[in-house]
């Protein structure tokens, strides 16, 4: 008997081994072949070594890779360790490249067994990441973009109460979409969203050529003063360094034109200096003048000056001179051809949109004298007026701008050339415009030593105050200050021009 139950045992067991025998490949040999596809993104040929796969296992794999952004994935497979009869297990260390959030490493375990006389693999959710375990979901969602910030040409923040809001605000849009954030969340049955990885969007600065002292000062000085603006300018580059914009109605500093009654006379005296007109020629300055067979215009005050020179007729604003030298000097046409040579007529690419006015050409003398004096028909916007002195103080005019011309050109247009001015014509209006704040009428605003000007009183009709006007420069720094039914240039702009110029 026990000769027989040896021989039953030696039996079994060679029947185990003869068994064991018929099963195609290792266990080894099968998780080997299952990373090596799944490294090559293979996984129709990972789908073969699994026992029963889902239906959607090939769809998981893809979704999950397009889902979290994954560009490259690297598997470090452990010992393989039996766990029992026909099965094994292979830990594993992983690690996905995510195009949002770089290396995101995760471990998980490959487990196999003996299938219909085959080693596979039994997959499971928790194979791709042990997170899926469960009903697990991982999700990658955009963070809300932070919105642009505009901040000064030194990067500093813009001065609180600029009064450049209006003109910032609608800008920040062109520069929201620079930066996106991500965040990669786990989610559950059952369980709140579990945030895995945040990726916060960067802070979207934009320099702007605003400068924060000119901003500030150019703010300041409009506290308290309702229905007014400066602009300021750098006549070097063109770019706008101050834009404090107070006015109301809706209107705006650099888009929407008024009548500039007397600073327009410094594209007049350009147009007079071109004609042969010399700074120092004697001109009569009577308080009336009459146009011949047209219209009799007087001084404001009906100032009478008697013969002065041409400087000092533009010193103190004599309309009377203006009008008698224009009407026998000048055509209408020479008049809006100076005008479109200082800027009028030319489109201005400032990345906040932007425009200059128009000098109409007429065949009616006493619309033309009207015009000479900056009444009439003509009409530009405080930021030509500032482009004006900025092209005085630097003889070259220059498209003024907000940003910088390479994002100028992408959302408006490319800026408009820099245009040279008359050198005689130039040195000549400095001289004429530092009379002005000399002697003449800006004498008595408080302004600084070293600055050039010219007032200006824009009358818009009877039961209204006139607009106030000043342009200017001083150094390197060109402005023009405007107030809406403001009142006098002389009394009115021109002192707020002494305030700012004093705070810088």
């Amino acid at each position: 008997m026990l000769v027989i139950a040896v021989v039953a045992i030696v039996g079994a067991s060679t029947f185990a081994v003869l068994a064991s025998s018929r099963v195609k490949g290792s266990a080894s040999q099968t998780a080997a072949a299952y990373f090596a596809a799944w490294r090559k993104g293979d996984i129709t040929g990972m789908e073969r070594l699994v026992y029963q796969p889902p239906p959607d296992f090939v769809a998981r794999h893809r979704g999950l890779s397009d889902e979290l952004r994954v560009e490259s994935i690297q598997l470090s497979p452990g010992p393989l360790k039996s766990v029992g009869d026909g099965a094994a297990e292979v830990p594993f260390a992983g690690v996905r490249q995510l195009a949002e959030f770089g290396a995101w490493p995760f471990d998980s375990t490959l487990r196999l067994a003996v299938r219909d006389r085959v080693w596979k693999v039994l997959w499971a959710p928790e194979t791709l990441h042990p997170l899926l375990k469960d009903g697990g979901r991982l999700e990658l969602s955009e963070i809300d973009m932070a919105a642009a910030e505009l901040v000064t040409r030194e990067r500093l923040p813009i001065p609180n109460d600029s009064y450049a809001e209006a003109y910032l605000e609608p800008l920040k849009p062109e520069f929201a979409e620079a930066n996106q954030g991500w965040e990669l969340v786990l989610k559950a049955p059952g369980q709140p969203d579990r945030p895995l990885l945040s990726k916060q969007p960067e802070a979207n600065v934009e320099p702007t050529t605003l400068s924060r002292p000119v901003q500030a000062a150019a703010a300041r000085a409009l506290d308290g003063v309702e229905d007014s603006t400066i602009v300021v300018i750098q006549p070097s580059t063109g770019e706008i360094l101050g834009l404090a914009d107070r006015l109301e109605e809706g209107y705006s500093a650099v888009r929407d034109v008024f009548p500039p009654g007397s600073v327009f006379k410094t594209i007049t005296a350009a147009a007079l200096l071109k004609s042969g007109l010399e700074p120092l020629a004697e001109v009569p300055c009577p308080s009336a003048y009459t146009i011949p067979g047209h219209r009799t215009i007087i001084n404001d005050g009906d100032m009478d000056r008697g013969v002065v020179t041409f400087t000092d007729a533009f010193a103190h604003s004599c309309n009377t001179t203006f009008i008698e030298q224009a009407t026998t000097r000048l055509t209408s046409k020479d008049l809006v051809d100076t005008a479109n040579e200082w800027g009028f007529g030319r489109q201005i690419m400032t990345g906040i949109r932007g425009s200059c006015g128009t000098v109409p050409d007429t065949d009616e003398v006493d619309l033309f004298a009207e015009n000479v004096i900056g009444h009439g028909e003509v009409v530009t916007t405080p930021l030509c007026m500032a482009a004006l002195a900025a092209a005085v103080q630097n003889g070259t005019w220059r498209s003024p701008r907000l940003l910088s011309k390479k994002q100028v050109s992408r959302i408006e247009g490319t800026p408009h050339e820099d245009v040279p001015m008359d050198e005689s014509v130039v040195t000549a209006l400095r001289d004429l415009m530092t009379a002005v704040v000399d002697y003449g009428t800006a004498a008595d605003a408080g302004l600084p030593e070293g600055v050039a000007g010219k007032t200006g009183t824009a009358e818009v009709g009877d039961d209204e105050e006139p607009h106030a006007w000043f342009i200017g420069y001083r150094d390197d720094l060109a402005f023009c200050v405007f107030v809406r039914h403001g009142g006098a240039g002389g009394a009115t702009a021109a002192p707020i021009a002494a305030r700012f110029l004093n705070g810088l």
